[in-house]
């Protein structure tokens, strides 16, 4: 009802993955990176480091705007390093 009250208005809907996927993999699969798509990750960090990860993320903090985490990745020795620079 509260929402009914603000008369918010809620949109969505859902990606057409299947009609897209053969023309966007490459793009996103290539090196020269001509979507810009490694410029949106900004950490990356091990497994283990998930709820560190999920905080920073939260509060923003150390330029976190996205954060991949990787099973392979070695634990960092300090929380920031770990990090690649902001950006």
């Amino acid at each position: 009802m509260d929402m009914f009250d603000k008369q918010l208005t809620l949109r969505m809907g859902q990606a057409n993955v299947r009609r897209w996927i053969d023309d966007v993999l490459p793009l996103v699969s290539d090196s020269a990176d001509p979507l810009g798509v490694l410029d949106l990750r900004t950490h990356r960090l091990p497994l283990e480091s998930a709820p560190e990860a999920y905080a920073m993320f939260q509060k923003k903090t150390d330029g976190c705007i996205k954060v991949v985490l990787d099973p392979a990745a070695r634990p960092a020795a300090s929380p920031s390093a770990g990090t690649e620079g902001a950006a």
